[in-house]
């Protein structure tokens, strides 16, 4: 500081660069903070309105398999009673879980309290788990109508079809329960709800039991479900060879089939050439001559590519969407420094993704389930 004439002090040169200095670079921080807190709040908008578009997109599939079996008398059988469950399933994970997850996912904050933690986890991991038994179940339906099919018809009833699903249920309860026994009340705020994976006994025991014998066990199950369909087609393929199908229509002014072509002869024997050569000209019969195996091993060679898509699908889409979860969340039990809330937020919501296909795929593959899906929609649109 230094003096001037009238005795008061003034900045050197040097202290007002400082201080400029310094002001200026509090602004740029402060700007920079803004544009950071302006791009945080876009991108934390922009994910909670795809993560709520996913969540209602998952309760209407559902809800609109549910309404299709439901309203179809139809769609009343057993086999349909396990998709329904399913969907009744994947539709508690879109109303108990996913929106409560969008909350979280998108703030990274807990700020709902310790009670509501545990019924979110536990809900969580029951329906997921129930989710996936019930694709277990309804593999296990298809497999036993395959292969004893005769036998299977007769116990095949809604009272079994009960029991599979409560056995699901029950299982999942079981592996569900147990993070509530070693819960701890917590005096401070709670900012976090994960489930504890201090116990690498009971993340063993959870992710065996909710994924890996499932996994094991579908595979095992949709792979001789495939082997047993196509013995099936091929029993039914006939043995005769050269065994024929002919189709025959009435043409005019035609020149004849590249097959086989006979004139249509009308009137007596004895009626002139030249009327008889004029009628074959006019009318004709086109006869198509075809092989019947040949046809019979399209169709059926048909049946099987569908067969094999549907399976592929059914079993691709489960694995894709679970699979990383649970190998990430045993990789977390055993590695604590490994745990990257981000990538655990994807893989979380990449396995509620099968909860959104699983109605797709078990009724789009099923014609009956079309045409009720479709007329449910026509009187819901005539309605409107």
């Amino acid at each position: 500081m230094e003096k001037n004439t009238t005795g008061h002090l003034e900045p050197t040169p040097a202290l007002y660069g400082l201080i400029m200095n310094f002001t200026n670079d509090t602004y740029v921080t402060e700007s920079s903070e803004l544009e950071e807190n302006e791009d945080s709040l876009a991108y934390q908008t922009s994910l909670a309105v795809i993560l709520f578009v996913f969540t209602l997109a998952t309760t209407l599939s559902n809800a609109f398999v549910i309404a299709t079996i439901y309203q179809s008398k139809k769609l009343h059988t057993p086999a349909n009673f396990l998709i329904a469950s399913l969907a009744v399933t994947d539709l508690l994970v879109s109303i108990l879980v996913m929106p409560i997850c969008v909350l979280y996912t998108v703030s990274h904050t807990w700020t709902l309290g310790q009670v509501i933690c545990d019924i979110w986890l536990s809900s969580d991991i029951t329906c997921c788990t129930a989710s996936i038994l019930h694709l277990c179940v309804i593999a296990l339906d298809r497999y036993w109508a395959i292969t004893d099919a005769v036998e299977y018809s007769k116990k095949r009833t809604p009272a079994r079809a009960a029991g599979m699903i409560a056995t699901a249920w029950v299982i999942a309860i079981c592996i569900s329960l147990p993070p509530l026994f070693w819960r701890q009340v917590k005096a401070e705020e709670l900012t976090e709800c994960n489930v504890n994976t201090d116990h690498i006994f009971y993340t063993i025991y959870s992710t065996f039991g909710a994924f890996y014998i499932p996994t094991l066990l579908l595979i095992v199950l949709y792979g001789r479900i495939y082997v047993e369909a196509r013995k099936i087609i091929l029993k039914q393929s006939p043995k005769k060879v050269g065994k024929r199908l002919t189709s025959a229509r009435l043409v005019t002014n035609s020149p004849g089939s590249v097959a086989s072509t006979s004139p249509l002869q009308c009137g007596r024997h004895d009626t002139h050439s030249g009327d008889t050569g004029s009628l074959a000209s006019e009318n004709q019969v086109k006869v198509t001559v075809s092989d019947a195996l040949l046809e019979k091993k399209r169709i059926s060679a048909a049946r099987e590519r569908k067969a094999t898509k549907t399976l592929g699908i059914i079993l691709g889409a489960y694995i894709i969407c679970w699979l990383p979860f649970f190998i990430y969340t045993l990789v977390v039990a055993t590695c604590e420094t490994c745990f990257y809330p981000e990538l655990f937020d994807f893989f979380t919501w990449l396995g509620y993704l099968n909860s959104l296909i699983n109605p797709i795929i078990y009724t789009m593959s099923n014609d009956d389930f079309k045409k009720a899906f479709h007329k449910l929609l026509r009187f819901r649109c005539c309605r409107s």
